[in-house]
């Protein structure tokens, strides 16, 4: 029998994903949670032969999650689903030595064959999304111009960006200048736009 720990946010998805995956003759779902902070503690209480995680949850996003699991919990296998395909995301899950990586619009069947490969060691990934992998350009942004424009997507000014990094406002305006030139993108919505397509601020 596979143990199956479910990660979601969505409760109706949630919902329907473990009463499909409870209807497999081979599957069990034992634990479901709502946050990726969750993910530890329901998976040392039930030690599950597979994780299966959204990308994006609060308390914690899903490959922190992956990554608490492989330090305390080695023999649990995790697969990955997200909504969007970002290929920075699926290079970020390969780091993280996940098993699988899969979009949620994938067919149900899908689904419970891609655990059932990640159970016995097997990895799935969703075949175009390597595709976009192999071919997506790496960010040419450094870790702190990402910094500065994830708080400019959250709608942050000059000056609250300043606070949040410990930064001078002359500092933040270098880092945003920069990243708005390597993006050639016209402001810095033009460069969030651009580095959100390209799945840089993931």
């Amino acid at each position: 029998m596979i143990r199956i720990l479910l990660a979601e946010d969505m409760h109706m998805l949630r919902g329907a994903l473990a009463a499909l995956l409870n209807l497999e003759a081979d599957m069990e779902v034992v634990a479901e949670v709502a946050r990726g902070d969750a993910v530890l503690p329901a998976a040392l209480a039930h030690h599950p032969t597979v994780a299966v995680l959204d990308l994006d949850m609060p308390g914690a996003d899903g490959l922190s999650a992956a990554r608490d699991l492989a330090a305390a919990l080695p023999d649990c296998r995790v697969l990955i689903l997200t909504a969007l395909g970002r290929p920075e995301a699926l290079r970020s899950a390969l780091a993280a030595r996940v098993g699988g990586f899969m979009l949620k619009d994938a067919q149900s069947d899908q689904l419970a064959a891609a655990i059932r490969s990640v159970a016995a060691g097997e990895h799935v990934i969703d075949p175009k999304l390597a595709a976009a992998a192999l071919t997506a350009r790496t960010s040419p942004l450094t870790p702190r111009e990402s910094d500065v424009l994830r708080l400019a997507a959250g709608g942050a000014e000059i000056e609250e960006m300043a606070d949040a990094l410990h930064l001078s406002r002359g500092t933040v305006r270098n880092y945003l200048g920069a990243a708005v030139t390597k993006l050639d993108a016209r402001n810095r919505l033009d460069a969030v736009r651009i580095a959100r397509e390209q799945g840089w601020l993931a």
